[in-house]
């Protein structure tokens, strides 16, 4: 458990830090994964904290948009789709949030190249031993199971705590 306590600190600094300099966030995962990244976005654009009052912070749910998300797919391939958007919308200095239970999304190891092509840094949130996206992530946290209900129920716990203690870090007294 160590370990992964050591990577979430690591990862509520960069997100920090991304948000400290005025970049934003980007979110993407397939799945319950899409579930998570449009909850976490929504986290840190609105508040996670109700008794803190803040400005938004920037973040963005790469798997929302239907009519971008269609026609990626019909037009270039399932595999660009959230590519297509981190070429369009990130910028260096960026965070881009991978969300993956398996570690192995095709779609989600050709955003990590997108956003390295950007100068945008990535937090691959994983499963099992991290798949091909561990190797592919600037950083990562890596839940150290094999059972994918376990797996997100503590993706959900680790995207409340980038939350909270992000939103901590920066507006806390």
């Amino acid at each position: 458990m160590e370990g992964i306590v050591g990577d979430i600190e690591t990862a509520v600094v960069e997100v920090t830090d991304t948000l400290r300099r005025g970049n934003k966030i980007l979110l993407a995962g397939n799945g319950g994964s899409a579930a998570d990244a449009q909850h976490w976005a929504a986290e840190w654009m609105i508040r996670l904290t109700h008794q803190l009052k803040r400005p938004a912070l920037a973040a963005i749910a790469l798997t929302t948009d239907t009519s971008t998300l269609t026609a990626g797919a019909n037009d270039l391939g399932y595999e660009k789709v959230f590519a297509r958007q981190i070429e369009g919308l990130a910028q260096q200095g960026d965070l881009v949030i991978l969300i993956s239970t398996s570690g192995n999304s095709g779609n989600l190891l050709k955003a990590a190249e997108a956003s390295r092509k950007k100068g945008a840094k990535t937090l691959g949130i994983l499963g099992n031993k991290g798949g091909k996206m561990k190797g592919e992530c600037d950083f990562h946290v890596i839940v150290p199971s094999n059972d994918t209900q376990r797996i997100q129920e503590m993706h959900s716990f680790i995207g409340h705590m980038l939350c909270e203690l992000s939103e901590k870090a920066l507006f806390s007294d």
